[in-house]
C-alpha cells in the first residue's frame, strides 16, 4: 500500500514546488515552435506534426497499457467530443508548423500570445462570461501590437502571421470546448484520446495532401525528442499545473514564453525578430498581461462576494 502511494506523494511534492514547476513549464512551452522549425528541412509541416503526435500517442499508450489504465469506453461515450477537439488541435498544429516556414519561431511566438484574446472572445460570446474594462483595454493593446508586427514590407511575414492567428483561434476553440464538455473526463484517458484523435486527423490531412515521407535518422532523433518534450511532458505539465497552481501564475508564465523562444531562436538559428516585431511583440505581451491580471482580479472579487453571501 505504501509503495503505491509513493509516486503520488512525489508528484504532489513536485507540483508543490512552484518555482521549479514554473521554470520547467516555461522551458518546455517555449520549445513548440522551435521543434517545428528544426523539422522544416526534413519533412512537410503536416507530416512532421503527425510524427510528433504519433510518437507521443505511442509513448502514452504503452505506459497506460502496461499499467492497465486504458478505458476504450471513455472514447466511445465521448467520441464526438474527442473527434471535435482532435480536429481543432490538428488544425492548430498544422497551421503553427506551417507558419515557421515563413517566419522565425521568435516572431511567431510573440504573435501566438494573441491566443488569450481569442480565449477572451470565446468566454464572452459562448461561455457568457463578463470582464472588466481593463481586460478590453489589454485586448486592444495586444491587437495593436499584432498589427505592428504584421504590417511590415514582407508578404511572408504577413502570411506567417495569418497562419499563427488561425492556429491560435483553433486552439482557443479547442480549449473552450474542453472546458465546457471535458472537465469531468478522467485525466489519463482524456489525454490519451485527445492526442490519439489529433494524430488521426493529422493523418487524414497528410493523406489529403499526399505528403507522406519517411524520416531519416536525424529527423527521427528530433521527432522522438519533440514528441516526448513538446507533447507528453509539456501538455501533461500544462494540464496538471493548470489544475494545481494559481491561475494568475500559470497564465503569466505562459505569457512570457516568447522571451525564451526568442533566445532559443537566436542560439539555434542565429535569427532575431526585427525591431518593429519586437516593439509589436512587447505590446502583445503587455496587453495579454493586462487581460490576465484583470481576469484574476475579477475572479478574486467574485470569490470574496460569494464568501460574503455565505456568511
Amino acid at each position: 500500500m505504501g509503495g503505491e502511494a509513493q509516486p503520488h506523494n512525489l508528484l504532489d511534492r513536485f507540483l508543490g514546488n512552484q518555482p521549479l514547476v514554473l521554470a520547467i513549464l516555461l522551458l518546455v512551452d517555449s520549445l513548440h515552435l522551435v521543434f517545428a522549425r528544426l523539422l522544416t528541412p526534413y519533412l512537410p509541416p503536416v507530416t512532421a506534426a503527425l510524427y510528433v503526435l504519433g510518437v507521443a500517442f505511442v509513448e502514452i499508450a504503452v505506459v497506460m497499457g502496461w499499467r492497465g489504465m486504458i478505458r476504450w469506453s471513455v472514447f466511445h461515450r465521448h467520441r464526438l467530443f474527442f473527434l471535435t477537439i482532435g480536429f481543432l488541435v490538428a488544425l492548430a498544429t498544422t497551421l503553427s508548423y506551417t507558419a515557421v516556414h515563413y517566419i522565425d519561431p521568435g516572431t511567431a511566438s510573440l504573435i501566438s500570445k494573441t491566443y488569450t484574446l481569442f480565449a477572451l472572445a470565446l468566454s464572452v460570446f459562448w461561455l457568457r462570461e463578463r470582464f472588466h474594462w481593463r481586460a478590453w483595454l489589454g485586448a486592444g493593446i495586444a491587437v495593436a501590437g499584432t498589427f505592428v508586427i504584421s504590417f511590415q514590407p514582407s508578404d511572408l511575414l504577413q502570411l506567417g502571421t495569418l497562419f499563427v492567428l488561425g492556429s491560435n483561434f483553433a486552439y482557443a476553440l479547442h480549449a473552450a470546448v474542453t472546458k465546457r464538455y471535458g472537465d469531468e473526463i478522467e485525466f489519463a484517458n482524456f489525454f490519451l484520446f485527445r492526442v490519439g484523435s489529433t494524430a488521426l486527423f493529422l493523418f487524414i490531412f497528410m493523406a489529403g495532401q499526399a505528403e507522406w515521407a519517411w524520416p531519416g535518422w536525424q529527423a527521427w532523433g528530433i521527432l522522438l525528442i519533440a514528441g516526448t518534450v513538446d507533447v507528453v511532458i509539456s501538455r501533461i505539465l500544462y494540464y496538471l499545473a493548470l489544475r494545481r497552481l494559481q491561475m494568475s501564475l500559470h497564465s503569466i508564465i505562459l505569457t512570457i514564453t516568447p522571451v525564451v523562444t526568442i533566445l532559443w531562436t537566436w542560439l539555434l538559428f542565429d535569427t532575431l525578430p526585427t525591431l518593429q516585431s519586437a516593439v509589436g511583440g512587447a505590446g502583445v505581451i503587455l496587453g495579454v498581461l493586462i487581460v490576465t491580471t484583470s481576469k484574476q482580479q475579477r475572479m478574486q472579487l467574485l470569490h470574496a462576494a460569494e464568501k460574503g453571501r455565505k456568511r
